[in-house]
């Protein structure tokens, strides 16, 4: 096929057009959060949008790592820092993104139009293996539905490139709201309860059982593991068409709709004078509209002055939080959040 004619049929795919990664930070060039240690359970951590879930597998840190492959610049690392060499039949580890209904409603999922995806990425590891990947739908009621593959990391430490299928889904269709359309994921470690089946590639189905491919590897039997991954992008259609690179603003101000950290910023302050009995207050607009009012928490200790304490800090709007604490005496009444302060605002899925 000439190139001309494989361009059209990209674009008649809906391949071959801007903004055709559903995966946000898949370059994971933005990290708001910084390193995190000490995972045991669910936790977003290091680069955004990325979380880490597990039930007893072992202890973790995850963080931004310099190794990447060609064309890449960062990728996201998860480091085995607390083994267990032998997991329980219910226990589990992967790595997920949630993905937004509202931004899924081209795929038509639900009716017999249902459109495919393909997930590709890169991946590295000192444990060679099989490993699974799993699409799971996000509108399905009380019921799980699953769509499972596998990928082999066949060389210890080196990058390699993965692309895995999906089917469109015809029976469900995923809800027009801000909620989650598809949990992403890739399984690092899993007991008996998700393995013990047979796993169909790239079929719909409901059985806990068949989640995971028999001899799944677990990543966490020793704390000389790692597992890296940069380049995820989930298109629509039956190709993997190359890394959709984005500017670091445009994936910032995406990463921001579901989380927002504001430290070190150089001095935020409130003052009132002449108070006696009153209530220092402001409000502070947020980089743009989260997905939900956010869950909203004070970092650091703040300098204060005639104040009751430390700031009282919430939100009840997708746009603003709101900073107040009340004064305790006459005079000058302050608070500023110095060099190593801030708060957070958290919306994620």
């Amino acid at each position: 096929m000439s190139k001309a004619a494989q361009l059209a049929a990209l674009i008649g795919s809906g391949q071959a057009q801007g903004n055709q990664n559903i995966i946000f930070n898949g370059a994971m060039q933005v990290q708001q959060r910084g390193t995190v240690t000490g995972i045991t359970g669910t936790a977003y951590g290091s680069c955004d949008r990325f979380k880490l879930q597990m039930t007893n597998a072992g202890t973790w840190t995850a963080s931004q790592d310099a190794s990447a492959p060609s064309g890449f610049t960062t990728s996201n690392k998860l480091d085995c820092t607390t083994a267990d060499a032998s997991l329980a039949a219910a226990d589990f580890m992967f790595y997920a993104q949630h993905v937004e209904a509202q931004n899924l409603q081209n795929l038509k999922w639900g009716t017999s139009s249902a459109k495919s995806l393909t997930l590709s990425f890169w991946v590295k590891s000192n444990k060679t293996g099989v490993y699974s990947t799993e699409i799971q739908h996000g509108d399905m009621g009380s019921g799980n539905y699953w769509n499972n593959n596998t990928y082999t990391i066949s060389s210890a430490n080196t990058w390699e490139y993965k692309t895995i299928p999906i089917t469109g889904e015809t029976s469900t269709a995923i809800n027009n709201d801000n909620g989650i359309g598809l949990y992403v994921r890739w399984w690092l470690a899993s007991g008996t309860d998700y393995s013990s089946g047979t796993q169909a590639a790239n079929t719909w189905q409901g059985t806990a059982a068949n989640r995971v491919k028999n001899g799944q590897v677990n990543l966490a039997d020793n704390t000389s593991n790692e597992w890296l991954i940069t380049g995820v992008q989930l298109e629509v259609g039956d190709v993997a068409t190359p890394f959709e690179h984005v500017d670091f603003g445009t994936t910032l101000a995406k990463c921001q709709r579901y989380f927002t950290t504001y430290m070190d910023v150089g001095g935020f302050s409130m003052y009132a004078d002449g108070y006696i009995t009153a209530t220092l207050a402001n409000t502070f607009a947020l980089p743009c509209t989260m997905r939900i009012s956010p869950t909203v928490a004070l970092v650091g200790t703040w300098a204060i002055s005639n104040l009751t304490g430390q700031p009282t800090i919430n939100s009840n709007n997708p746009n603003i939080i709101n900073i107040y604490q009340d004064v305790s005496g006459s005079g000058r009444a302050y608070l500023y959040a110095a060099t190593g302060d801030g708060f957070t605002a958290d919306a994620e899925l």
